[in-house]
């Protein structure tokens, strides 16, 4: 029960797992079942007056974040923790414009480190998609919705939600409210002897901030395990006595080496730069993203965030929305801050984000499938040829910007794993190919565009 609760909280509070945290389970009972097997309404999880006791997805019991019952989960968060709402105000939402392509399920590409070809709507299955929207010049042309997701729900974003806390900051440092190069502790002088107190805002951002923190999921003694328990809006028992809530435990944290020197992805320097903004700007996340981003760019839906047990929101992983209104962000993300001709913040918010961080801290974390790549104010910068861009959460989250192919692709998952360098390999080669289908067919004569089979493009299994 122990290893069940510590795996439900870390799922919980939206920390990046390393990718194997359901592997020994996997290796005991063989592969997990396929996106099709493990479909939740194929399952029957929480169907019945009431379900009957195999089909509940509930508390107190821990294992709702475990594999498959997380593929219901992500879609039911408000259901099971407590949440604040991000609202979209109450003026009507704008609609996206629609030019579907139905020969995008027929595009193929070749997996990182395979030599079979596998098509698009092939990718979808096997990344465990519950959905996938791709918007190019400003229309919708591809939109599907598999399992507990439809049109009308919401899905966690987990940590993508990190993208627009650093968005939020970014525009704050832009806009002159917010200075970059300060230290943390300047702002938030509780952080003052912690090890954020002489770290940069920039490094914070950036995630280049030398913290004595573990989140090795194996090891029962690891800080993570601390921070969760913290971190939980659960009641704790009365034998508890540390920190309670996000700001609590992040003033516990101490510093190991030098600031600057590496990218090192920890959740917590997230929480530590919502708290800089809310101390900035007198707002807590959720009713800034609100008030600067959701009720301003036209969404069809509210969203929420979770909160620890004092309000306050998970800046790292808490947010849950609707497919459309991510796309909207990414929208705001690809036009430089306009959206429906409507200016949301200045430009240079995403010419800096595009920009990138620093090369070599980055390549000094490790990470094979994003090689090359940086990390900035909590977008990853892929620097490939598009110049692309993403907002990435685990288990397969992403908003995926590609400015060459005037594209954006946002997709929900609930892979069995949540480390997304398992996802990668069938994923990144998915976008890159789709953008390139994209801008090859605004290259041809419109009077008379070939099919997917003309260009050798077969036909995909049903997912």
């Amino acid at each position: 029960m122990l290893r069940k609760n510590r795996l439900y909280l870390s799922r919980v509070i939206g920390m990046v797992a390393a990718a194997g945290v359901l592997s020994n389970t996997f290796a005991q009972t063989g592969a997990p079942l396929s996106a099709e097997e493990s479909d939740p309404v194929n399952l029957g999880w929480m169907t019945g007056f009431p379900p009957p006791p195999d089909k509940l997805i509930m508390q107190p019991e821990s294992d709702f974040f475990s594999f498959p019952k997380l593929r219901w989960t992500v879609c039911h968060i408000r259901e099971l923790m407590p949440t604040k709402e991000v609202s979209k105000g109450i003026g009507a939402p704008v609609p996206l414009a629609y030019a579907l392509d139905s020969e995008i399920d027929f595009v193929t590409f070749t997996p990182i480190g395979s030599e079979e070809r596998m098509s698009w709507r092939e990718s979808l299955s096997k990344n465990y998609t519950d959905g996938i929207l791709i918007i190019h010049k400003g229309s919708v042309v591809y939109e599907r919705y598999f399992g507990a997701l439809n049109e009308k729900g919401k899905h966690a974003a987990m940590s993508m939600t990190k993208s627009l806390t650093g968005l939020l900051a970014e525009i704050l440092v832009v806009e002159g409210q917010l200075d970059d190069k300060a230290m943390v502790e300047s702002i938030v002088p509780e952080l003052k002897g912690s090890a954020f107190g002489k770290a940069t805002v920039r490094q914070v951002m950036d995630m280049t901030t030398a913290l004595d923190y573990s989140e090795d999921y194996s090891d029962p003694e690891a800080d993570i395990w601390i921070y969760s328990k913290a971190a939980s809006p659960l009641p704790k028992p009365k034998e508890y006595e540390g920190p309670n809530g996000y700001f609590e435990y992040i003033q516990t944290v101490t510093q190991n080496g030098s600031h600057g020197d590496v990218f090192g992805y920890k959740t917590i320097n997230t929480d530590a730069l919502g708290w800089i903004i809310s101390r900035i700007t007198g707002k807590d996340l959720a009713t800034l993203l609100s008030e600067r981003i959701w009720s301003r760019m036209g969404a069809e839906q509210d969203g929420y965030m979770t909160v620890d047990a004092k309000g306050t929101p998970f800046a790292g992983g808490g947010l849950s929305a609707g497919l459309r209104d991510l796309g909207r962000i990414g929208l705001l993300m690809l036009n430089g801050g306009e959206i429906s001709s409507n200016r949301l913040f200045p430009a240079p918010v995403v010419d800096n984000i595009q920009a990138g961080g620093d090369k070599a801290a980055f390549a000094k974390a490790g990470y094979k499938t994003l090689s090359g790549g940086s990390y900035r104010s909590m977008w990853w910068v892929l620097h490939n040829k598009h110049g692309a861009f993403a907002a990435r959460g685990v288990h397969g989250q992403t908003i995926y910007v590609d400015p060459t192919a005037e594209m954006v692709i946002v997709r929900f998952a609930s892979f069995p794993t949540a480390g997304n360098a398992r996802i990668d390999p069938t994923s990144l080669p998915a976008y890159q190919a789709v953008a390139e289908y994209l801008m090859e067919k605004c290259n041809r004569n419109d009077s008379g565009e070939p099919s997917a089979a003309a260009y050798g493009l077969p036909p995909a299994a049903e997912p």
